[in-house]
């Protein structure tokens, strides 16, 4: 992918597997493939999965899956497809503000800090305007062989591509 080519929802859906409520990034506006790192938007609506009409907005413990979403998005446009992945661990996750607010667009970047085979670490960034609404560190295992967990039915909640 070119750097500064922006990908809109029926690109994002060849990318991610999650469809329509569960899709929580509207665009990506970058990728470098040299330093890894992907900024993308979420346009927060009120038809959104986890809109809650008492505080007009959403959670702000989805920033999690934002940012989960846009390391998965940034996987799959290296591999060229999605795939299935787990969440190691999340470390020094910062919340700094209590919802998400209908109405509003979050920016979200993601960079690849370490890479050992088919381990990653990422740092996760997401902000509204100037505002800093949520980071933390991810450490992500993508999984070579997918068989043994649709075998068994298994639902995990981030999709990653293999690597």
């Amino acid at each position: 992918m070119d750097t500064g080519k922006i990908i809109e929802k029926e690109g994002l859906l060849a990318l991610l597997p999650h469809r329509e409520g569960m899709l929580l990034l509207s665009r990506i506006l970058d990728y470098d493939p040299d330093r890894h790192t992907l900024r993308a938007e979420y346009d927060i609506t009120r038809d959104c999965l986890f809109y809650d009409p008492a505080i007009d907005g959403i959670p702000s413990w989805i920033s999690f899956e934002c940012m989960a979403q846009g390391m998965a998005a940034a996987i799959g446009i290296e591999n060229r497809m999605p795939g299935l992945g787990l969440i190691l661990s999340v470390s020094n996750m910062v919340i700094s503000r209590p919802v998400l607010k209908a109405g509003t667009t979050l920016s979200i970047a993601v960079t690849e800090d370490v890479r050992m085979n088919s381990v990653f670490t990422y740092t996760g960034e997401m902000s509204l305007g100037e505002s800093l609404a949520a980071k933390a560190k991810f450490t992500v295992y993508t999984l070579e062989d997918q068989s043994a967990f649709e075998k068994e039915g298994y639902e995990l909640s981030l999709q990653l591509g293999p690597h």
